[in-house]
């Protein structure tokens, strides 16, 4: 089997599993309505002048790097070019920083009036914005200043590899000696969920030239150290892990929590353009096994990453139902498939303060099933 990137076909699993394909793009079409212009207690994206617009963290009221970079990724993917605009310049006038320790990097945390919470920044957010902005390069094309999108693109990334070369102040996102990336610039372990070797393929496609070879490796290196971090019998991993995969214990972070939701997603994304590693497979087998089998019943939990429940709520149990139903893109033909997609199906978008999170990974979840999670060359 090749990937989509090859092949240039998409599985829409949700028509494989017996939907009707207007019901399926009636029930993407909603998901971006109700985020992007829903009720005030339904939508998260906020508008600010004629221009400019932010995703707001419900839970934690602030605009994050995540939560931009994913909203680009979601309107490029929909050929939503206003939106898309709108989103990165707030993101490139309140959270890029242009001098200091940190520059040419993006404030993780602002409040609604661009004010920084903190000055440092988080490497998952850099990847998506480099990816969106690519992606919206080679779908609508360049523009001038800040959306040249694949001039920035490129800005993004060499920074993510050259911070702090020739006695500049700063650390670079991706540890150079194992090529993986890191939690943040300046420490010594890494987030599983931050792996995406479906990204860096396409960076060593169209970052600069001399960070190709870079791209390609550190595309190699990821998929590898997955090998190491997902428990190889549930397949979860950690939230946060040192660089050989065993997890970081402190402050709770070897659980299979909030952030580590991303990787069954990934996973599946990465197979479903790629297939360059069957372990993916396998891996994606072990975590629908586990949700179907073992936390039957107990799908809002807490869980050890070697399949312990926790008497302890999730915190984003929609996210949870999201990403293993997109494990199923590389996950083999199982009724386990089927199940965790059809419960995804049943599912709502979350409503209340803690929206924002599992209804990025929810709508992130059905572009991914139907086919529509696409990459624009």
């Amino acid at each position: 089997m090749k990937g989509a990137y090859y092949t240039g076909e998409y599985r829409n699993l949700f028509k494989e599993f017996g939907y009707k394909e207007e019901d399926i793009q009636k029930k993407l079409d909603d998901a971006y309505q109700t985020i992007f212009y829903g009720s005030e207690d339904e939508r998260f994206y906020h508008e600010v002048g004629d221009d400019m617009a932010y995703f707001e963290d419900t839970g934690n009221h602030d605009a994050r790097t995540e939560g931009m970079s994913y909203g680009m990724m979601m309107c490029v993917q929909n050929d939503w070019k206003k939106e898309f605009d709108k989103l990165w310049k707030f993101s490139k006038t309140y959270m890029w920083q242009e001098k200091g320790e940190f520059s040419g990097y993006f404030a993780w945390s602002v409040a609604p009036d661009g004010s920084k919470n903190a000055e440092g920044p988080a490497p998952d957010g850099e990847e998506y914005f480099a990816m969106a902005l690519f992606f919206a390069s080679n779908r609508w094309g360049d523009g001038e200043g800040i959306y040249n999108y694949s001039k920035e693109a490129r800005a993004i990334l060499h920074e993510c590899v050259h911070k702090g070369e020739d006695g500049k102040p700063g650390d670079p996102m991706w540890e150079p000696t194992n090529k993986l990336i890191k939690f943040v610039p300046n420490c010594n372990f890494t987030d599983p969920s931050y792996h995406l070797p479906h990204y860096y393929e396409l960076f060593a496609l169209w970052a600069n030239e001399d960070d190709r070879e870079f791209w390609k490796e550190a595309a190699k290196a990821s998929r590898e150290y997955l090998h190491k971090a997902c428990h190889p019998i549930t397949g979860l991993a950690p939230e946060y892990a040192h660089y050989d995969g065993t997890p970081i214990t402190r402050h709770n972070r070897d659980r299979y929590y909030s952030d580590a939701y991303r990787v069954p997603a990934n996973i599946g994304l990465d197979y479903a353009w790629f297939a360059e590693d069957q372990w993916q497979r396998d891996c994606a087998d072990r975590i629908q096994t586990f949700f179907c089998e073992t936390a039957k019943g107990k799908i809002d939990r807490v869980y050890q990453i070697d399949g312990t429940i926790l008497d302890e709520k999730a915190l984003h149990p929609v996210a949870i139902i999201a990403t293993n139903a997109q494990a199923s893109l590389a996950a083999h033909d199982t009724k386990y498939s089927r199940e965790c997609v059809d419960l995804f199906w049943n599912t709502p978008l979350r409503k209340g303060d803690r929206r924002y999170y599992d209804n990025c990974l929810y709508l992130f979840a059905l572009l991914s099933l139907s086919g529509n999670y696409r990459i624009w060359k």
